[in-house]
Protein backbone atom coordinates (compact mmCIF):
# COMPACT_ATOMS: atom_id res chain seq x y z
CA UNK A 1 0.00 0.00 0.00
CA UNK A 2 1.37 3.54 -1.09
CA UNK A 3 0.82 7.04 0.99
CA UNK A 4 -2.65 8.34 0.99
CA UNK A 5 -2.96 11.78 1.91
CA UNK A 6 -6.05 11.16 3.45
CA UNK A 7 -4.59 9.02 5.94
CA UNK A 8 -2.55 12.16 6.72
CA UNK A 9 -3.61 15.08 9.31
CA UNK A 10 -2.14 17.79 11.64
CA UNK A 11 -3.28 18.01 15.41
CA UNK A 12 -1.95 20.44 16.75
CA UNK A 13 0.38 23.24 15.01
CA UNK A 14 2.20 26.07 16.97
CA UNK A 15 5.00 28.56 15.89
CA UNK A 16 6.01 27.15 13.15
CA UNK A 17 5.84 23.65 14.43
CA UNK A 18 3.78 20.52 13.37
CA UNK A 19 1.83 17.59 15.42
CA UNK A 20 0.82 15.02 12.63
CA UNK A 21 -1.01 11.78 12.62
CA UNK A 22 -0.64 9.25 9.81
CA UNK A 23 -3.32 6.43 9.84
CA UNK A 24 -1.27 3.46 8.04
CA UNK A 25 -4.11 0.42 8.44
CA UNK A 26 -2.65 -2.54 7.44
CA UNK A 27 0.74 -1.29 6.39
CA UNK A 28 3.46 -2.04 8.68
CA UNK A 29 5.77 0.25 10.64
CA UNK A 30 8.84 -0.09 9.08
CA UNK A 31 7.18 0.35 5.20
CA UNK A 32 5.44 3.93 6.66
CA UNK A 33 9.16 4.68 8.23
CA UNK A 34 11.00 4.09 4.88
CA UNK A 35 12.85 6.65 3.20
CA UNK A 36 10.64 8.47 0.39
CA UNK A 37 7.50 6.97 1.79
CA UNK A 38 6.28 10.95 2.94
CA UNK A 39 8.33 12.15 -0.33
CA UNK A 40 4.73 13.27 -2.34
CA UNK A 41 4.05 15.59 0.83
CA UNK A 42 7.50 17.08 2.03
CA UNK A 43 6.79 20.43 0.79
CA UNK A 44 3.93 20.43 3.93
CA UNK A 45 7.34 18.60 6.40
CA UNK A 46 8.90 20.72 8.67
CA UNK A 47 12.32 19.18 10.24
CA UNK A 48 11.83 18.90 13.73
CA UNK A 49 7.95 18.18 13.59
CA UNK A 50 6.52 14.69 15.11
CA UNK A 51 5.12 12.69 13.16
CA UNK A 52 2.39 9.75 14.94
CA UNK A 53 1.82 6.87 13.24
CA UNK A 54 -0.91 3.86 13.86
CA UNK A 55 -1.05 0.93 12.20
CA UNK A 56 -2.95 -2.70 12.96
CA UNK A 57 0.62 -3.83 14.24
CA UNK A 58 0.75 -0.90 16.54
CA UNK A 59 1.90 2.48 17.26
CA UNK A 60 5.14 4.48 16.61
CA UNK A 61 6.17 8.18 17.51
CA UNK A 62 9.15 9.93 14.92
CA UNK A 63 10.70 13.21 14.51
CA UNK A 64 10.64 14.36 10.77
CA UNK A 65 14.53 15.51 9.76
CA UNK A 66 14.94 17.48 7.03
CA UNK A 67 17.65 15.78 4.36
CA UNK A 68 19.48 17.77 2.34
CA UNK A 69 18.62 17.06 -1.38
CA UNK A 70 16.05 14.92 -0.37
CA UNK A 71 13.00 14.41 0.93
CA UNK A 72 12.25 14.21 4.74
CA UNK A 73 13.41 11.20 6.82
CA UNK A 74 11.52 9.85 9.83
CA UNK A 75 14.13 9.35 13.05
CA UNK A 76 12.89 7.50 15.89
CA UNK A 77 12.79 9.85 19.19
CA UNK A 78 15.70 9.95 21.76
CA UNK A 79 15.19 9.59 25.21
Amino acid sequence: MAFSIRNLSVLAYANGFTLWHYKAGAESLEAVARKGFFDGVADMLTGGDIMMISSAGGARIMSIAAEAGGGPALLPLAG
